[in-house]
């Protein structure tokens, strides 16, 4: 019966003594799904909201469906397995991709942090249902929009359109939007590019999973700390009830999950974003009644988009009104190159080629919608867009996936890109990728200045030159630098040279620094007197000629000879 009580508990459906009281038979049965006081608050349900900015959500309504008393079948944690366990331990492949790969990202751009992927999950299923039980396309994009209530102050907050319709379709009020339910003000500022296709989409799991990683993460919060996580979670929703309902579900889900096809997650019972299936007419208690939501957009026919209340359709074999049963995923065999190009580049150049790899079963045929992850190892700045040095794709129709092109960095040399499959040990596909110096096309001087030295004595100034390449600044590129003659031909020993190790020297090759600039070493002038030139030349066809000259000092006048005293008789 408990188990029940937690399962259809509304947001403000029950009193405040049925709140509590679910809460307080999950402590004292210490279940699995207990969840602790949140720090700050206490036990009662209050919804107190904290003063400070606003919410990921607006403070829209989410699904307060409670987790089930019964602990999660442990052995079906690891992903890969059998489909095992409670049904309600189960998460959606792609959006558990999703989550794991914003606590990847977050482990390396913010360690301090310590975000836990249970979090993002149990936010993730209190405000969609895992993405509709995840269904998601290929991508991690949902197949249809996913949308909370007009936020016109009728029942709910307040807010004003900030995009003009371009993700939520309301250019009046503001709506959640998303998996991850972010308003589009507070997407404006965390939205990311996760799943690198160049858009930032709060319709996609890995771009929301990411921005409310980000957003849980801010303000150097570590999550370990549990002051920090009652704040992280109060400023998604500002609610004391959310912060349980999500607690609740992030100790479910540490203590065991299991992946499950996309589209054949547990859908939540509550009250939610209201495409993504409120019941009709269904308000929150108490709240005046909202109009009725336009239909959603993108939605064939323009009808809403179907309850997730109803249970999908009935396999061959199903018994009418069950849901559909589980079907287990292919099992993976191979990850193969499909084809890569070579993957070589010029510093500071893309790479035109793309690793591309294909995943099979162990019949040979091809796995769709696997995750793939690329990463980039050695020592190189090259990096995939965004400038991540790992990312997760999935795998079409036909098994194979392409990673982005990579940017080149300055460093020069190889390095490996390996593509592994998530949830799988199986041999890597590594691609040698090469990075190329930059070739300077074009070189100029800085400055006008002449050049000048007395026989044996230093130039007083030192020559800087730029370099470019196809028009723009050429850093790290080879500059060689001869001594000539004023005809062009090989200077002499006694002519100008620059100092080494090894003694004089008359040609020697340089590199650009930053900005394409290169100032030679000093230079000093040979005991022969004339014009010579400096000629700079480059791999890519640049050269120019920059005179000095050594100028011998003139010999002192010698004196007249003072006439004879005349002789006195």
């Amino acid at each position: 019966m408990a188990a029940n009580i937690g399962r259809r508990l509304y947001k403000g459906a029950a009193t405040t003594a049925v709140a509590a009281l679910a809460v307080a038979a999950l402590s004292a049965s210490q279940a699995p799904g207990a969840a602790p006081e949140p720090s700050g608050g206490s036990l009662e349900a209050s919804d107190t909201p904290p003063s400070s900015g606003t919410p990921v959500t607006g403070n829209s309504p989410y699904y307060t469906d409670l987790p089930p008393l019964n602990t999660p079948d442990n052995a079906g944690a690891a992903v890969g397995k059998p489909v095992t366990g409670a049904g309600e331990a189960g998460i959606p492949a792609t959006v558990l991709a999703a989550y794991k790969q914003a606590e990847r990202s977050l482990a390396e751009s913010n360690p301090e942090c310590r975000l836990p992927w249970q979090l993002l999950a149990a936010i993730g299923k209190v405000e969609s249902g895992q993405a509709r039980g995840g269904r998601v396309d290929a991508n991690g994009t949902t197949l249809a929009p996913i949308l909370g209530p007009v936020l016109n102050g009728v029942g709910f907050a307040n807010i004003s359109d900030t995009d003009k319709g371009a993700f939520d379709g309301d250019s009046v009020h503001d709506r959640a939007v998303g998996p991850m339910q972010f308003i589009p003000s507070t997407w404006a500022t965390w939205g990311q590019d996760a799943n690198g296709d160049g858009r930032k989409d709060p319709n996609n799991i890995y771009d929301a999973a990411l921005a409310a990683g980000r957003y849980l993460c801010h303000g150097g919060r570590d999550l370990t700390v549990p002051e920090d996580l009652d704040k992280a979670i109060l400023g998604y929703n500002h609610s004391r009830e959310y912060v349980r309902t999500v607690l609740s579900w992030f100790e479910y889900y540490k203590r065991g999950t299991h992946q499950v096809p996309d589209g054949t997650g547990v859908l939540p019972v509550g009250n939610g974003p209201d495409s993504a299936g409120s019941r009709p007419g269904g308000t929150s208690p108490g709240a005046t009644p909202s109009p009725t939501p336009s239909p959603t957009p993108g939605t064939p026919g323009g009808g809403s988009s179907p309850d997730p209340s109803t249970p999908p359709p009935t396999a061959p074999g199903d018994k009418p009104g069950e849901a559909t049963r589980p079907t287990t995923p292919p099992r993976v065999a191979a990850i193969e190159n499909d084809g890569t190009g070579r993957l070589t580049a010029t510093a500071g150049e893309e790479f035109t080629a793309r690793a591309a790899v294909r995943v099979t079963d162990n019949a040979g045929k091809a796995v769709a919608r696997q995750g793939v992850r690329f990463t980039v190892i050695g020592d190189t700045d090259t990096r995939f867009p965004g400038g991540r040095s790992s990312l997760v794709l999935l795998t079409g129709a036909d098994g194979s996936v392409a990673a982005p092109a990579l940017l080149a960095g300055e460093k020069t040399g190889t390095f490996t890109v390996r593509a592994t499959v998530e949830g799988r040990t199986l041999a890597p596909v590594d691609l040698v990728a090469t990075v190329h110096q930059r070739v300077a096309d074009q070189l100029k001087r800085t400055d006008d200045m002449t050049f000048t030295a007395a026989p044996g004595t230093a130039f007083a100034e030192r020559l800087t030159v730029a370099a470019a390449c196809k028009g723009a600044a050429a850093p790290n590129a080879d500059v060689t630098v001869t001594v000539l003659t004023a005809a062009g031909e090989p200077a002499g020993a006694t002519s100008p040279s620059f100092g080494s190790a090894d003694g004089p020297v008359r040609t020697l090759t340089l590199r650009t620094g930053a900005g394409g600039l290169l100032k030679l070493p000093e230079l000093t002038a040979g005991e022969t007197a004339g014009t010579f030139l400096l000629r700079l030349s480059t791999p890519g066809g640049a050269s120019l000629d920059v005179e000095v000259t050594v100028v011998a000092p003139e010999a002192p006048e010698e004196a007249s000879p003072s006439p004879s005293p005349s002789a006195t008789g």
